[in-house]
């Protein structure tokens, strides 16, 4: 539904003064029809510039996006008619902003109208698609009310219902809940999860927070320094070692009480996390287990947890009970392999 190919952005590269700043160095990204697609990472990351170039909000220096497989980057400043198809094809991203938007004169019923104003849209099917879009994002008894008299979420739900007006296709989300308390947030997520499902709607965010790409999100990115360092679903991430994604969704600490000791990450996953996989192991080998950190939570309706745990001895003595763990389909990723010989840290690393 959204890709971008080699997409960069270079701010100075008109040749106005000051220095060039390369916000986004070759972005490869691809986004399918229907999912909750979260791309996380640090302030100047690039995450806001990536969201702004795919719909052409700014202009990429290079690269091309795609979009229900239109090309936008060709129809940019290619004449009037380009202009106009590129205009139609920006009618079908919806767009979600972290501070609202909002225009503090107009009613809430007439700030969703706003879009279908500006495509010509008749008086009475703005309003009859106003009342259905704010009805849908749970407002319909908030029509008449002004922005200065809504909540910060009933704001960001007024925003969904106004990108929600000339039925896109996508809906792209400029961290929008980071100006929201824990419990509003929740809210916000879980409406943008609705949606998805009940319109079909395909759904790229940025954020700051792990814990927006643990609630909603189907496939994630981390960005660093203008680039994607990592992409896959949520569960691939989770089963790919040394992800750091995977280490962020998921923290755990804790470092080996001693040189003879073997420190690996268990990551578990739908049954196998409500299974009693570490007290088998401690049975089966007789050997003594320190669990250093645990942490467990639901993703995707999927149950998923990751445990830090301590085993006696050095890696080579622990080949065995970790091939006995990775039989029962758990990811293993150890943490310091640097005592073990160079064929078993490779083994452990797999």
């Amino acid at each position: 539904m959204i890709t971008t190919t080699g997409l960069t952005k270079i701010y100075g590269a008109d040749g106005s003064r000051g220095r060039q700043i390369t916000a986004l160095d070759g972005v490869d990204l691809h986004v399918r029809e229907g999912e909750v697609y979260g791309v996380i990472g640090q302030s100047g990351a690039g995450k806001s510039s990536l969201i702004r170039c795919i719909n052409l909000l700014e202009r990429p220096t290079a690269g091309t996006v795609s979009v229900a497989g239109q090309d936008l980057t060709a129809l940019a400043g290619r004449g009037p008619r380009a202009g106009k198809e590129l205009r139609q094809a920006r009618s079908r991203i919806g767009m979600v902003f972290q501070h609202f938007n909002l225009l503090s004169s107009r009613t809430v019923q007439d700030n969703v109208e706003l879009p279908l104003e500006i495509l010509g849209t008749s008086g009475k099917e703005r309003s009859r698609k106003a009342l259905e879009l704010l009805d849908l994002v749970g407002l319909a008894d908030r029509a008449g009310a002004y922005p200065a008299q809504l909540s910060g979420g009933q704001k960001q739900r007024v925003g969904i219902a106004r990108a929600l007006a000339a039925d896109p296709k996508v809906l792209l989300s400029d961290e929008a809940t980071s100006a929201l308390d824990p419990e509003t947030t929740r809210s916000i997520l879980q409406l943008l999860r609705d949606l998805n499902r009940q319109l079909g709607l395909t759904v790229l965010l940025i954020t700051h927070e792990m814990d927006v790409v643990k609630s909603i999100c189907d496939s994630a990115a981390l960005m660093e320094k203008g680039r994607i360092v990592e992409s896959g679903t949520v569960s691939e991430l989770l089963a790919t070692p040394g992800s750091e994604l995977a280490a962020a969704l998921f923290p755990v600490g804790g470092e080996a009480a001693g040189p003879d000791r073997t420190v690996i990450d268990v990551t578990f996953q739908g049954e196998a996390a409500t299974q009693p996989v570490i007290s088998q192991l401690s049975r089966t080998y007789n050997i003594d287990i320190s669990i250093l950190g645990a942490a467990i939570d639901t993703v995707g309706g999927l149950q998923v947890g990751r445990m830090r745990i301590e085993l006696p001895g050095r890696y080579e003595d622990n080949v065995v009970p970790i091939g006995f763990l990775r039989e029962q389909g758990l990811q293993i990723d150890v943490v310091d392999a640097s005592d073990a010989k160079p064929e078993l840290a490779k083994e452990a690393v797999k």
